[in-house]
């Protein structure tokens, strides 16, 4: 029997956890506008939206570490990795002061990749458990 490599395994695990994503974004936000507005599902999905693309970020910070042999990166690096987090900053700091959004729904959006990756490991348990 031909078993996946690992690298295969990787690539089709990542690609569960993003459409786990895209479903609790789109859910999330159906869910958001009936319970509390326009206000809140824009805000959820305006979280998502980062936390998709911080996904996307450290992906591709660790899909570079990989092909780096031997080499540690960089002051460079380290600032790039930090600036993230002044980003995340300045867009709470514009969502509380100057829109009508609401924070709460943009930070329970940030935790979407979370619950993805979580959800990936109960399917992983499950699926495992089954060969």
């Amino acid at each position: 029997m031909n078993e996946p490599s690992e690298q295969a395994l990787f690539e089709s695990a990542l690609r569960r956890i993003a459409a786990a994503s895209a479903v609790l974004a789109v859910a999330g936000c159906l869910v958001c506008f009936v319970w509390r507005g326009w206000k809140w599902a824009f805000g959820y999905l305006l979280g998502a939206a980062v936390s998709h693309l911080n996904f996307r970020w450290l992906k591709r910070v660790v899909d570079s570490l990989g092909q780096v042999s031997g080499r540690r990166p960089g002051w460079k690096f380290a600032v790039l990795m930090g600036m993230r987090y002044l980003l995340l900053a300045a867009g709470a700091y514009v969502i509380v002061d100057f829109t009508p959004l609401s924070l709460p729904a943009a930070l329970a959006g940030l935790f979407i990749p979370v619950a993805a990756v979580i959800l990936e490991i109960v399917f992983e348990l499950i699926y495992a458990s089954s060969f």
